[in-house]
């Protein structure tokens, strides 16, 4: 019988909480801009029974991790990934991240390509000025930061910015778990990131990358359309693009079966 998800910490400043199950070589998710490390509980499970180390992480600022003292530099992410793999004793690993996850890892990769297995980028993008239009930027800043800048709680803001997110066939229970995954943000460290997430560009990064990629969108996202992902195919040495059809943004969250698949066949290969 499996164990259950344990939840550690990566000590030093700031502290940074993970959950872990399972042995074997470590897959480590990394949630998106509104998430947390509970949004990979599924994947977590089924990349443990399939003989993996299975961690996801809060991200500095977000759900048990602390928070920090001045604003963000979007590498502070990356180095808080490494301090991550050395507490797990984990020279490399498999490493998953969805929409600002993947973005962290674009940036993590070229400062430490040696600590990377393969990669799996879900429903991201490089960069907001290659990969969005100026007007789908301001959209996304306005409706996640002015409205927390101008009182509100990152509460008040989640039907709202969840709606857009999920695809049309989502069920009111995708509907609800998003909720309380952005209920649950630290404001001032939400704001920081998006301050931060916004100046970032890493398409330069992507013929560089020399290890075997997934690239993973829901057919029925809108923030970061397949299209995106087919122009990352197109630069990415070795990278397979998997469409998963009716889901939106939170492809792990709104077709966890499909994507665990889709996932495991890809970690088989790259084992």
């Amino acid at each position: 019988m499996m164990s259950e998800i344990e939840t550690g910490f990566v000590a030093g400043t700031p502290r940074i909480a993970y959950d872990q199950i399972g042995s074997g070589d470590p897959v480590v998710f990394l949630h998106g801009i509104g998430g947390n490390r509970t949004n990979w509980h599924e994947a977590l499970h089924a990349t443990a029974a399939a003989g993996f180390r299975a961690v996801s992480w809060d991200a500095r600022g977000y759900g048990l991790s602390d928070d920090y003292e001045g604003p963000l530099d979007f590498g502070d992410f990356a180095r808080d990934l490494v301090r991550l793999l050395d507490h797990l004793g984990a020279g490399t690993a498999h490493l998953v991240g969805l929409s600002m996850g993947g973005r962290i890892l674009m940036d993590f990769y070229p400062r430490a390509p040696e600590r990377v297995r393969s990669l799996v980028l879900c429903d991201t993008f490089p960069g907001f000025d290659e990969s969005m239009t100026p007007e789908k930027r301001a959209e996304f800043i306005r409706l996640r930061k002015q409205p927390l800048v101008e009182g509100k709680e990152p509460r008040d803001i989640a039907p709202v910015v969840a709606r857009t997110l999920l695809g049309p066939k989502a069920s009111q229970a995708h509907f609800e778990r998003l909720v309380a995954s952005m209920t649950a943000l630290h404001k001032d460290s939400y704001i920081k990131t998006i301050e931060a997430t916004t100046m970032y560009d890493r398409r330069a990064v992507l013929p560089q990358i020399a290890v075997p990629v997934l690239l993973v969108f829901g057919a029925e996202d809108t923030l970061t359309p397949p299209a995106i992902g087919a122009r990352m195919q197109a630069e990415i040495p070795d990278a397979r693009l998997e469409v998963i059809a009716d889901a939106g943004h939170l492809v792990n969250i709104e077709a966890p079966e499909r994507f665990n698949a889709v996932l495991l066949e890809f970690l088989a290969g790259a084992h």
